[in-house]
């Protein structure tokens, strides 16, 4: 199969095969005649497997890990379970996390409704801000990196 066809039977576009090729998840030959990388069964196996690791929150270096241990005929389903279950718990929290601020925006659209707009006055940057009260103080808004 070339890159086209090995993307069709997957349902990816052919530039994912291309990266899975570049990280080495994929090993597929060259045609002497023309140089034209071809793929096997195999590859379109470990395609369709990193594929769906993706959709399950494996990152690239976890779903190299699983695809070595599998090479190397040991099992990786409990590594599985492990990353998963902590990924899983890390996304529980970034769910809650998620709740509290849309609580918190929420609280804010309510109290700035009948709140005027002001204009700065070197006293002031943005009054809405700057009189709202968090009704639900949360420890985890205050230490927040700046990134967010």
């Amino acid at each position: 199969m070339k890159v086209k066809d090995i993307a069709e039977a997957a349902g990816v576009n052919p530039d994912t095969v291309r990266f899975y090729t570049r990280e080495n998840l994929l090993k597929p030959t060259r045609n002497p005649d023309n140089n034209y990388q071809q793929f096997d069964a195999e590859d379109l196996r470990r395609l369709r497997f990193a594929r769906k690791a993706r959709q399950l929150g494996f990152s690239l270096p976890e779903i190299r890990q699983i695809l070595e241990q599998a090479d190397g005929h040991h099992s990786p389903c409990p590594m599985v379970r492990d990353v998963f279950q902590q990924r899983l718990a890390e996304v529980e929290r970034e769910i809650r996390e998620l709740q509290e601020l849309r609580q918190r925006m929420t609280s804010a659209m309510a109290a700035w409704q009948d709140m005027p707009d002001g204009t700065p006055d070197g006293h002031t940057i943005c009054r809405l801000i700057e009189h709202w009260e968090d009704p639900m103080p949360s420890h985890r808004a205050d230490n927040q990196s700046e990134e967010h």
